[in-house]
């Protein structure tokens, strides 16, 4: 069974930085393409980054586009989200997600189209 294990959270002064990991266990079949997703307590799971298949093709969140970079590093099974100029509401937990194939012709925004979830990491933007 795949897991997601996440890493890399914490506090940070709004305009700092933060790298997040997430290691998968195994490389599945079933490992096909990996979204980073955030949320905030009553509010949706929201897309923040994707990362797909063998081309590495990326797309971004409006909110977060030109600060976050997503990437990956094959032989460590590790995906990072860079998060760069983080304001205040960028505050939210942040999980990884990962998909295979057969769902990645759906919109990648889509939380319910992941099999597999990281159990998440608090990051806080706040002077």
């Amino acid at each position: 069974q795949l897991q997601l294990v996440e890493s890399g959270g914490g506090l940070v002064e709004p305009g700092g930085s933060l790298r997040l990991s997430c290691v998968a266990s195994e490389i599945t079949a079933d490992y096909y393409a990996v979204t980073w997703f955030r949320q905030v307590p009553g509010k949706a799971r929201e897309g923040v980054a994707y990362l797909s298949g063998y081309a590495d093709r990326t797309q971004y969140g409006n909110a977060v586009q030109g600060r976050f970079a997503i990437s990956r590093d094959s032989a460590k099974k590790t995906v990072y989200l860079q998060m760069n100029n983080l304001k205040p509401e960028d505050t939210a937990t942040y999980y990884c997600a990962v998909r295979s194939a057969k769902n990645n012709t759906y919109n990648w925004r889509h939380p319910s189209t992941y099999a597999y979830w990281g159990q998440g990491t608090q990051v806080t933007v706040s002077a």
